[in-house]
């Protein structure tokens, strides 16, 4: 039904909603494949998604996005290896792109949150055969990926202490969970302990709490990683259902039905879409998020 008489008011209303999240290159995906959905792939690559990068934990790349022009992948050493600097250099003898490498995932944590627990010296004497011979090949080498914990800074420094001047990485990735306020002291104190490397946030959310802090980490650490030069790099850790997240449904990119939530839809430079995660709390939530989906739609149609 035309109602020209309420188009003066629902002009002053607020659109920012209806539009598109601020893109940024700097984005790229954390791979978390899901064997029983795999049609999910196809979003992380679509037209529409400004992702340039990702990474799956191994040196080789996934098979679903081998020809894929949009994304370009970056090998990780995730703990003890013999044969990384063979895979990745038989990649790049192939014609592939490397430009970077990681290495160590969270090697001061233990398997059962996805740490590779490799002690410091093995990791030092891996990534001198392993890692470092990449430098000449003209490829940016990534610290080890410790936790945001304490002990990751301890990990770290007794790394380089066995290193020995012999382990000379590029930039320093990082790992946080938890709230804004705290990230933002981390990546503070991690740059003012390496302040001749670059910054990738390989892993960060906001994790079990609920839609609206989830919502508004997101926001506010995005903005933060785009204006701040040094941080090169970021990777949110949600590239995955809802139903499976490990990191509490509300933090997901997808909801249990394979859907964008508004974060997931945001990071990839959309706008919001209202699609709540399973689990996510209240009624009030629900409405809100909705209500943004139907104004959007509404506003459109009598316009």
């Amino acid at each position: 039904m035309w109602a020209p008489f309420l188009l003066p008011s629902l002009l002053f209303l607020p659109l920012v909603s209806c539009q598109n999240a601020p893109s940024s290159s700097k984005r790229g995906l954390v791979y978390v494949p899901n064997s029983k959905h795999l049609s999910d792939d196809s979003i992380w690559t679509s037209a529409s998604s400004d992702l340039t990068w990702y990474y799956n934990y191994q040196s080789k790349p996934s098979a679903t996005f081998e020809n894929s022009s949009k994304l370009q992948f970056v090998p990780m050493l995730w703990g003890s290896s013999t044969t990384f600097l063979d895979d990745v250099t038989s990649q790049i003898k192939s014609g592939a792109n490397i430009s970077y490498v990681l290495a160590f995932n969270e090697p001061d944590g233990g398997g059962s949150t996805g740490g590779s627990a490799i002690p410091a010296e093995t990791a030092a004497e891996t990534w001198q055969r392993e890692v470092e011979p990449l430098k000449k090949l003209g490829v940016k080498l990534g610290a080890p990926a410790v936790t945001g914990a304490p002990s990751g800074k301890i990990w770290l420094q007794n790394f380089f202490d066995a290193c020995k001047g012999n382990c000379s990485a590029d930039f320093i990735p990082v790992h946080w969970y938890g709230n804004f306020e705290g990230l933002a002291s981390h990546v503070g104190e991690v740059r003012a302990a390496y302040q001749n490397l670059t910054m990738w946030v390989t892993e960060y959310a906001n994790n079990n709490v609920n839609l609206k802090e989830s919502q508004n980490f997101y926001n506010q650490s995005s903005q933060f990683f785009d204006r701040i030069d040094y941080i090169t790099h970021y990777s949110y850790f949600g590239s995955f259902r809802s139903s499976v997240s490990n990191v509490g449904p509300n933090a997901a990119m997808l909801t249990e039905k394979g859907k964008l939530t508004d974060i997931g839809s945001w990071y990839l430079g959309g706008a919001a879409t209202g699609n709540i995660p399973h689990g996510a709390a209240g009624r009030n939530v629900l409405f809100a998020g909705s209500s943004i989906v139907v104004f959007c739609t509404s506003i459109w149609s009598l316009l």
